[in-house]
């Protein structure tokens, strides 16, 4: 039996503010259970649902050295969906509304978080053959594991790896604190360990010190080797590229099933989708004060509202994109001009468009069954989970062909007969324009060649049982 130990700082269902989430808490149920025993450690923040704290058992508790102060750890565990989590607290670090703040203060709690994974291992009877670290919050497992714990046999032999969720985020912070929080010594503050332009970076640390690297697509795996995509550590990345495997996430196919999605109006599935799906787009349009028409073509966005989604090129072409045969429903919170421009629209063209400007996950599932496309034009995407859902709804995406839309949506041949959506190479808003205007072509006057792109989007797979196999072969291949 192979034990793998997730060490992530959110995961569903008990704290989420992106896809990192979905990766932790969902992906560990689908591995092979008889092979392999997988757990998941994260924080017990104080903004954990009630219902979930309650259901917590104390397992341990013991004070640890983080540099020159000393904290108190206390270790908690619950079985959810068959999967073992724990839970690191500590109520100077963890309290709070939501489960990050400041960057400073981060740094430091992040910091305490890796260190209290480690030291809790020997207590808890779980050594983990492989810790899985996800972003740059577990960026420090990997460096103080070569260094604090190295002298103790138990930690011997174990390996890492480092998974990197969004190359953007990475942990920065000046490198006098970070000596000063972390501990660790000067050695480790070097260009060539966690030292970068000047500050000291996590998320390199993870990189520089892992056993192998995973990012969160094939595509994106290959973006980052480069100065666009990079962040700044493309040459670490291609001095790395050996240990670097790109595996596309999932979705969880048993709640994300139009057959049985309790928050849509109507339920369909890939049979009976020609005459169901549309019940949805009426019920859709009717509530949100839309045009009832089963002839205008509807366009679904459901993101954070930010220029890394590619809404400056929605900005750009806005009025041609509401044009009278088409509607479109936006959700999602972000960046206050996006959320300005939508509103102004939704004012402007009230019965065409539909500005939902919070998060609802109920509402973002009518919005994946009731469209007939789903747009994603993003700058950057290391996988994206909207394409993925939308195609199992039967809602064609329109994506830029970068990171995981790329890998995950076929654009459409018409001579062919091939495909699962529409797509665009570069970032022109133009180029997008034209990718929606052939998709509204089809849809209207090709209407059974846009049934077949439905056809094919819904026969696709992209459960997490997919994701998993990839897991374990790497697993098996760095424990060969």
């Amino acid at each position: 039996m192979k034990k793998i130990l997730f060490v992530a700082s959110e995961a569903v269902p008990f704290i989420k503010t992106g896809g990192l989430a979905d990766v932790a808490g969902t992906l560990p149920k689908y591995f092979n259970k008889k092979e392999y025993d997988v757990r998941v450690i994260l924080p017990k923040y104080l903004a954990i649902p009630e219902k979930y704290r309650n259901e917590m058992k104390y397992k341990t508790h013991f004070y640890m050295d983080l540099a020159w102060r000393q904290q108190y750890v206390g270790v908690l565990e619950m079985v959810y969906n068959g999967v073992t989590f724990y839970f690191i607290d500590n109520e100077f670090y963890f309290t709070g509304a939501k489960p990050y703040g400041e960057i400073y203060q981060d740094i430091e709690k992040f910091s305490f978080f890796s260190k209290a994974v480690l030291s809790a291992l020997p207590l808890i009877d779980f050594r983990p053959d492989i810790i899985h670290c996800h972003d740059w919050q577990t960026g420090l497992v990997p460096v103080y594991i070569k260094d604090t714990f190295m002298e103790n046999p138990f930690y011997h032999g174990i390996k890492t790896i480092m998974t990197i969720h969004n190359l953007k985020f990475q942990g920065i912070w000046d490198m006098k604190t970070v000596k000063d929080i972390t501990g660790l010594n000067a050695y480790y503050f070097a260009p060539d360990k966690l030292e970068a332009y000047g500050d000291a970076n996590y998320l390199k640390g993870g990189i520089v010190y892992s056993d192998m690297i995973t990012t969160v697509s094939k595509t994106y795996a290959e973006e980052i080797k480069t100065a666009f995509y990079g962040e700044g550590l493309d040459g670490l990345i291609r001095a790395r590229e050996g240990s670097l495997v790109g595996i596309v996430n999932g979705i969880d196919y048993e709640e994300f099933n139009p057959e049985t999605d309790p928050y849509i109006y109507k339920n369909y599935n890939a049979r009976n989708f020609r005459k169901e799906k549309i019940k949805n787009k009426r019920a859709l349009q009717k509530e949100l004060g839309l045009d009832v028409n089963d002839k205008k073509f509807m366009i679904g966005i459901v993101s954070r509202l930010t220029d890394q989604k590619g809404l400056d090129l929605v900005d750009y072409v806005i009025e041609e994109l509401c044009a009278e045969d088409t509607q479109l429903v936006v959700l999602g919170t972000g960046e206050e001009k996006y959320e300005n421009l939508f509103r102004h629209y939704d004012w402007k063209y009230s019965n065409r468009v539909s500005a939902n400007i919070y998060y609802s996950n109920e509402r973002s599932h009518q919005i994946y069954a009731a469209c007939d496309a789903f747009l994603m034009p993003s700058l950057f995407e290391p996988c994206g989970l909207s394409q993925l859902m939308s195609l199992r709804y039967g809602t064609v995406p329109i994506v830029r062909e970068t990171g995981g839309l790329k890998d995950t949506v076929v654009p459409y041949n018409e001579y062919e007969g091939t495909g699962t959506g529409f797509s665009f190479r570069n970032y022109n808003a133009h180029e997008m324009l034209n990718a929606v205007r052939y998709a509204k072509h089809i849809f209207f006057e090709r209407k059974r060649e846009w049934n077949k792109l439905i056809d094919r989007g819904m026969a696709a797979d992209f459960s997490w049982n997919h994701s998993a196999g990839k897991y374990e072969e790497l697993y098996d291949r760095l424990l060969s």
